[in-house]
């Protein structure tokens, strides 16, 4: 399983970003793929899943309203559209894979890409 997270960087309170985790190495529409983020110092918190199979999605309520998880399966690639960004937004963000269930619950995940930092200044 390999998962390569891309797009963060850095924006103005109110901006957007599109954040990309592209996935190869295993069969993509049998899994679940999360978006996490960590800012420093604290712990590691789900932002959004999406079953691949099913489509089903889910955030958290720190998110909801103002990001949307898509997945675009002919190019095994998931998508973070963050908008109305804030300054605590700001994290390193990373997706994650594993068979379903979707969930929030970083333990539950058993691959991970590497981070892409998005700062989101005031």
């Amino acid at each position: 399983v390999q998962l390569q997270a891309s797009g963060g960087g850095l924006v103005q309170a109110g901006g957007s970003l599109r954040l990309s985790c592209a996935a190869s190495g295993f069969t993509f529409d049998d899994y679940a793929i999360g978006w996490f983020r960590q800012a420093p110092g604290k712990e590691r918190e789900g932002v959004s899943c999406v079953s691949i199979s099913d489509g089903r999605t889910y955030y958290a309520d720190s998110v909801k309203g103002r990001f949307t998880i898509s997945s675009d399966n002919a190019k095994n690639t998931v998508y973070l559209q963050m908008n109305s960004l804030k300054p605590k937004d700001t994290a390193v963000y990373y997706c994650a894979a594993e068979v379903p269930p979707c969930t929030l619950v970083a333990a539950w995940f058993g691959s991970w890409g590497q981070g892409t930092l998005v700062t989101v200044s005031s």
